[in-house]
């Protein structure tokens, strides 16, 4: 049985990683068909397929997800 490729993560340019607070959002997308995020804090991961990552940016851009003040 072959082993599944490992998801190589990436941070976005965006984030401002510092040490005493390492709260970044970390994206894979080197697995085809799936989208990994992982929280690099904890090193929790969530997976999704490539279509649900692409509903959820679509959502996010049209302010689906806003949070009222």
């Amino acid at each position: 049985m072959d082993a599944s490729p490992e998801f190589e993560f990436r941070t976005s340019t965006a984030c401002q990683y510092n040490n005493n607070d390492p709260r970044c959002v970390e994206i894979a997308t080197n697995v085809p068909g799936k989208v990994a995020v992982r929280n690099s804090a904890t090193g929790e991961t969530v997976e999704f397929t490539a279509v649900e990552w692409t509903d959820f940016l679509s959502g996010a851009k049209l302010g689906e997800f806003d949070v009222a003040a």
